[in-house]
């Protein structure tokens, strides 16, 4: 016997009745009435010439053919919604693309020319992770990333997105501030660091400054916050170019005498070298790589 599409209606009402074991539940699940309920079952017992449900003053209760449509049903409606949900899942995944990045590169140099990205992508959401750990690109991790480094890493596939250098910043309300006159005067000023690779040893070196004795009264984890204990007069931190700039161009923090330091390491754009990028994440990464030469 072939199922016909004529025949949903009837199954679908079938399966709900015998799930619930109760006409009402079901037709308040499938938006009918019972009688509605009650008729697509007797139509699907003419059809099949057999007894699904033996009705009595209390219900209705499968006979054992009912239970054995009623499972397969069950089965089959299972399988349905697993599919249906997967292809909704997939759909909604097509437009939303996860970046793992660096929060302080996300907060001074991404967030600002975001606008720029939904102006041109208006149905493509962003997840922004930026988590201190090293991202694993595995099956439902990020997309991309944004890495600071040399460039290689086992696996994924690298893009240069910027470089980076590093000089001394200060606000011009820290204590001391009107005395510096050159690279050796900041040796005498507390002074902020963060875990960059490149520090202040390596900075004074190349200035020149040999021998000097100099204290980093505050070290923290993240560029951003050196920056701004920077910011608030603390004293002199090292600042990244592409993170410092939003301080610079507010007045914030102002550059100290003494030269640019060039970073051993640049910004990444990186992905899986396994895994092809979606097409959402594909435009994310190729806006990344031209907003790296474009002013915020």
């Amino acid at each position: 016997m072939a199922l016909r599409s004529d025949w949903l209606p009837a199954l679908a009402a079938f399966e709900s009745a015998a799930r619930h074991q109760n006409f009402a539940h079901a037709a308040e699940e499938l938006n009918l009435t019972a009688s509605a309920v009650s008729h697509h079952v007797r139509k699907l017992e003419g059809r099949l010439g057999v007894v699904l449900f033996q009705r009595h003053a209390r219900g209705v209760a499968l006979t054992a053919e009912g239970r054995q449509l009623a499972d397969a049903a069950g089965s089959a409606m299972a399988d349905i919604e697993g599919v249906l949900r997967g292809l909704r899942v997939a759909s909604e995944d097509h437009d939303r693309v996860r970046i793992a990045t660096l929060h302080s590169l996300t907060y001074t140099w991404l967030v600002p020319r975001l606008h720029r990205f939904a102006a041109l992508h208006p149905q493509i959401r962003l997840i922004v992770d930026t988590e201190i750990a090293l991202t694993r690109f595995d099956d439902g991790g990020p997309d991309l990333g944004i890495r600071h480094g040399p460039g290689h890493w086992p696996g994924l596939t690298a893009h240069p997105l910027m470089d980076d250098a590093m000089f001394p910043v200060a606000a011009t309300t820290m204590p001391g501030f009107a005395r510096v006159r050159d690279a050796a005067q900041i040796a005498a000023l507390p002074l902020i660091s963060d875990l960059a690779r490149q520090g202040w040893h390596d900075w004074f070196r190349l200035a020149g400054v040999h021998g000097a004795r100099f204290r980093e009264m505050y070290t923290f984890s993240d560029s951003t916050d050196a920056l701004n204990a920077a910011a608030h007069g603390l004293g002199a931190a090292l600042a990244r170019e592409q993170i410092a700039a939003p301080y610079l161009a507010s007045g914030r923090v102002v550059r100290l005498p003494g030269p640019v330091m060039p970073s051993r390491y640049a910004y990444f754009v990186v992905y899986p070298a396994h895994r092809r990028l979606r097409p959402a994440a594909r435009a994310f990464a190729d806006w990344l790589l031209s907003e790296a030469n474009t002013t915020p």
